[in-house]
C-alpha cells in the first residue's frame, strides 16, 4: 500500500472507530474504547472533540452535544466536572474542567452556537480561577490526577497549564493568559539556593524544552511529550524555542533507539523512564509503569497526534509528513484480531508490542486532529 493511500485510509478508520463508539451502554454516552472500555471518561472524550470538530460528520457531532450536556448536567455546585460524564460524584481529576472548557470551545466554533451551555463555562471558569495554591493563575494538582493516573506529577504541572493558557484566551482572560505564559517562561528551575521571592517557573537551564512540573523547591525535568506538544500548539512556546524542542526530540529518540530503549520512529510519552534506581520511583510502579510502559515512557497514539500537529505548527511540515504516515502504520497494528485497524491504546517503546484496549476513541480522534493541522488537501 502506497503511503497517501495509507494514511487516508487511516483517516476514514478512524471516523468509523468514533462512530462504532459514538453510542455506548451506559446511557447511550460515548463509550471510550471498542474494547475495554465501555465507560465515557470525561477527558478522552473531551480531547476527541479535538478530532471530531474537524469532521462534518453530523452522527460525531450530536454525540458530542450529547456529552457536553451530560456533563454540564452533573458539574458540581463550585463548577468542576466530573471524571465520569455520567456520574457526578466521581470527581478530583486536574484536567477535566478545563479539557470541558477547551471542547465546548470547539462545538460552538463548529456549530456558531455562541451561547451554549453558557452556564456551565461561567461555573467551571470559577472554578478554575480558585485552582492555584500561589493564587498566580497556574493551576495546581495532586498526583495522578490528570490523565497519568499511574505517574506522579504535583504541583503546577505543564499539561493542566498548557491546556488552561488556552483555555483562557479562548474566554477571552486575557491578562491571565499573559500572567500564566509569563510564569512558565521567565524563570529558570535551577539548583542551590532558593529565594523567598522566586518562583521556580518551567523553564530548564540549557534545555529547550519545557518541564514536566515545578513546585517551590521541587521539579522534574523529565521530558512531557504531551505537555510541551500542546505548550507548542497552543503558542506558551515561540516558534524559535518550538523549532528547538521538535529537533531535541529527534536527535534524543535516536539516542535511545541506539541504547535498545525506543524501536520505531515515535517518541515516547515521557522520557528519560523512571527507572527502579531513581528518587522518583514509586513501589506501585513495578505493577503498572515500568520503564518504557503506560505513562513511563509507552508510546501512546494519542499523544503522538499531537506531536505530530506541533511539529506542523513549529513548522517543519515535511517531518509532520513523514510523521503521519508512521502513526497510520501503528494504528493498523490490532491486538484483536477481528480488527482490521487497531487504533490501540499504547505500545511498549523497547518493542512496539500493543497493550492496553483496542479502538480507542482518543487514538482515532487525534489521528484526525494531527491530519488536519498538517493540512491533508495537498499533503500530496
Amino acid at each position: 500500500m502506497n503511503e497517501k493511500k495509507l494514511v487516508f485510509e487511516a483517516k476514514e478508520a478512524a471516523i468509523d472507530v468514533l462512530l462504532r463508539n459514538s453510542k455506548g451502554p451506559i446511557k447511550g454516552l460515548p463509550r471510550t474504547a471498542g474494547d475495554g472500555y465501555r465507560e465515557p471518561y470525561t477527558r478522552d472524550l473531551m480531547l476527541c472533540a479535538l478530532g471530531i470538530c474537524r469532521t462534518d460528520n453530523d452522527v460525531l457531532l450530536s454525540a458530542l452535544e450529547r456529552t457536553l450536556k451530560v456533563l454540564a448536567k452533573n458539574q458540581s455546585p463550585k463548577g468542576h466536572i466530573p471524571s465520569l460524564v455520567h456520574d457526578p460524584l466521581d470527581r478530583g481529576a486536574s484536567d477535566t474542567t478545563p479539557l470541558f472548557l477547551l471542547a465546548l470551545s470547539e462545538f460552538r466554533k463548529k456549530t456558531k452556537e455562541k451561547n451554549f451551555l453558557k452556564e456551565a463555562e461561567e461555573k467551571a471558569l470559577i472554578w478554575l480561577s480558585y485552582q492555584s495554591p500561589d493564587d498566580n493563575v497556574l493551576i495546581g494538582q495532586l498526583p495522578t490526577s490528570d490523565w497519568r493516573d499511574e505517574e506522579w506529577v504535583l504541583g503546577y504541572g505543564l499539561y493542566v497549564n498548557a491546556i488552561y493558557y488556552e483555555v483562557l484566551k479562548r474566554y477571552k482572560k486575557i491578562k491571565e493568559a499573559k500572567t500564566l505564559k509569563s510564569l512558565v517562561g521567565r524563570f529558570e528551575i535551577v539548583g542551590g539556593v532558593k529565594h523567598r521571592h522566586v518562583h521556580e517557573g518551567f523553564t530548564i537551564k540549557h534545555k529547550p524544552y519545557f518541564a514536566q512540573w515545578a513546585y517551590k523547591v521541587m521539579a522534574s525535568e523529565r521530558f512531557d511529550l504531551l505537555g510541551n506538544s500542546l505548550a507548542i500548539i497552543f503558542g506558551l512556546s515561540s516558534i524559535s524555542r518550538s523549532k528547538k524542542i521538535v529537533r531535541w526530540v529527534e536527535e534524543e529518540c535516536k539516542n535511545l533507539r541506539l541504547k535498545g530503549e525506543l524501536k520505531g520512529e515515535l517518541p515516547p510519552v515521557l522520557f528519560p523512564y523512571i527507572k527502579p534506581e531513581d528518587p522518583d520511583w514509586q513501589i506501585r510502579y513495578e505493577i503498572f509503569n515500568m520503564p518504557g510502559c503506560y505513562h513511563n515512557g509507552g508510546i501512546w497514539p494519542f499523544v503522538e497526534g499531537f506531536y505530530i500537529s506541533a511539529i506542523a505548527k513549529s513548522g517543519n511540515r515535511e517531518l509532520a509528513k513523514e510523521k503521519i504516515v508512521h502513526l497510520a502504520k501503528l494504528n493498523k497494528i490490532s491486538r484483536n484480531p477481528k480488527y482490521e485497524w487497531g487504533f490501540t491504546e499504547w505500545f511498549r517503546a523497547q518493542d512496539l508490542s500493543p497493550q492496553g484496549a483496542s479502538h480507542q476513541s482518543w487514538s482515532a480522534a487525534m489521528y484526525i486532529y494531527a491530519l488536519s493541522c498538517i493540512g491533508e488537501k495537498d499533503l500530496w
